[in-house]
């Protein structure tokens, strides 16, 4: 008698914990066009064949804020201190810790890049891209290629 009552509560649980399911009538679902961009901009980088090298003893406050705030505030540092690029590419860090765990200095290597040439995508652009997108066939004409 016990092991009837286990098994029910046993079945009870896994039924009561089954996710539902939903079944949908794929033929009510359309597909639309892709949406086209409007504008589009195009920059290049000019990469700065140099690699710089830069150390920071971060202060307390910047350590305080975790370790993407040290290395984000080394990378800062270290363009404005190199021309004021744009970023830095290539990136990597070395840091050095203390006896507690807790950052002492970062080293980062890497090469500064600038964006150059801002532009639009111009009408070349968009006539490479097609005028419209094709709809896809109905349910029905696909049902009636495979014979069902």
């Amino acid at each position: 008698m016990k092991k009837f009552i286990l098994l029910a509560v046993a079945a009870t649980v896994m039924v009561s914990c089954s996710l539902p399911t939903k079944l949908v009538n794929s033929s009510s679902y359309s597909r639309t066009s892709v949406v086209q961009p409007i504008a589009a901009l195009f920059v290049d980088l000019d990469v700065s064949p140099e690699k710089i090298t830069y150390f920071m003893m971060p202060s307390k406050s910047v350590i305080d804020a975790g370790y993407d705030n040290v290395v984000n505030t080394a990378v800062r540092e270290a363009l404005l201190a190199n021309g004021k690029a744009d970023v830095m590419v290539a990136l990597e860090t070395q840091v050095k810790y203390n006896s507690e765990g807790v950052i002492e200095s970062i080293t980062i290597t890497g090469y500064p890049a600038k964006y150059v040439n801002f532009r639009n995508a111009g009408d070349d652009y968009l006539k490479s891209m097609p005028a419209k997108t094709s709809q896809p066939e109905s349910n029905s004409g696909l049902l009636s290629k495979f014979g069902k």
